[in-house]
């Protein structure tokens, strides 16, 4: 893989020597090798299986290399404003994340999380049960049934057979998924994803470089992150406050919309976080598609499938794909650049302009990036 380029330096300042700008040119070359070396294992933006040593000398490979960029920055004389805003606005950058999830991965301990041991003794600290008790809650609020939790994961299998990077690509029957080994009520085995393993890569360009290099979108519409603030209700939450606070997903939602421009009724295909089946029902009200009680009736409509009014997670989601936390949420971007560029063979969402991200995590965050094709 290579890869050139011809650019235009500013003019050194008067009394600037050799030395500086060889300076200059070796921090600057290095993190073009950091950025270059990331993209080794990457031969295209996809999600691939990952061994344990090619995460470990992947690891080695990033944490070196960066380290050398990191000492030839302190080193170096500082660049210009100018000369930084230059090579920001040409830029080409990669984002990458990959993960290998062992045995007990998922088993936390209370004390690094500041909370007390009976939290860990009831068996809060296991992501399972602690969604178990949040979507049962939810379920009795807003008349969701057992039967829906079933769709959402009937739904995600179908699409997962058709997504040639799911790990689960084999369909699997609504009595089935409910009729399976009951894991936390009321949620069964076929009701949770895997952590399972994998990886993603994203190349990214500013439009400046995609006119330069001839390419066509999609293009970032936003890009929010926001936490958990007091009163809302998320993994590791010891309580339920009494006044309710609003969700980090709906906070960071409601963010991308505003940076966007768009609403909910724009969105043309969604990925959002189906850890469980669970999820993806809260998260769809969260997300701003529908009003809590209203996925009983979309789900039974099918409008979150294929050929829906708003397809919910094409690939199968993270019940289909599995959970690899540093690849997940590039997994979903991955997924609608997919669709937004057409290419997303045997599941595509005909005329497809705005994909909509959701991921979400411990200890109460969420991301949400919208995109434009």
């Amino acid at each position: 893989m290579q890869a050139s380029s011809k650019t235009s330096h500013p003019a050194a300042a008067p009394g600037a020597g050799t030395a500086r700008h060889e300076s200059r040119g070796m921090w600057l070359g290095l993190i073009g090798v950091a950025i270059f070396s990331l993209t080794l294992p990457f031969t295209r933006i996809a999600v691939a299986e990952l061994n344990p040593a090619f995460v470990a000398f992947g690891r080695a490979v990033v944490a070196g290399v960066c380290a050398l960029a990191l000492l030839a920055w302190i080193k170096a004389p500082r660049p210009t404003r100018q000369q930084l805003r230059g090579l920001i606005i040409t830029a080409l950058g990669v984002v990458v994340g990959f993960d290998k999830h062992p045995r007990g991965a998922f088993d936390p301990k209370p004390e690094e999380w500041g909370l007390p041991e009976w939290y860990g003794e009831v068996g809060l600290m296991l992501t399972t049960q602690f969604f178990a008790n949040k979507i049962t809650r939810y379920m009795g609020l807003h008349g969701i049934t057992a039967t829906t939790l079933g769709r959402v994961a009937e739904k995600a299998y179908k699409n997962g057979a058709r997504a040639p990077h799911a790990w689960r690509r084999e369909p699997v029957g609504l009595n089935t998924i409910l009729n399976s080994e009951m894991l936390s009520d009321p949620l069964t085995k076929y009701m949770f994803c895997s952590p399972a393993e994998g990886g993603a890569a994203l190349v990214l360009a500013s439009d400046r470089k995609m006119r330069e290099l001839g390419l066509k979108g999609p293009k970032m519409r936003g890009a929010t992150v926001r936490t958990r603030v007091n009163g809302s209700f998320e993994v590791f939450s010891p309580a339920i406050e009494v006044e309710r606070g609003p969700s980090p997903t709906e906070l960071a939602s409601k963010a991308c919309y505003e940076m966007a421009g768009v609403g909910p009724a724009d969105i043309s295909v969604a990925q959002i976080q189906d850890t469980e089946s669970g999820a993806e029902i809260m998260h769809m009200a969260e997300n701003g598609f529908c009003a809590p009680g209203e996925q009983e009736r979309l789900l039974a409509e099918g409008a979150t499938s294929l050929g829906g009014a708003l397809p919910i997670n094409t690939d199968g989601g993270c019940l289909a794909c599995g959970e690899p936390i540093g690849a997940s949420g590039l997994r979903q971007v991955y997924e609608n650049v997919q669709q937004l560029r057409g290419r997303a063979e045997g599941r595509q969402v005909e005329g497809a302009r705005l994909g909509y991200s959701q991921v979400y995590g411990a200890p109460g965050l969420s991301g949400v990036v919208i995109m434009e094709a």
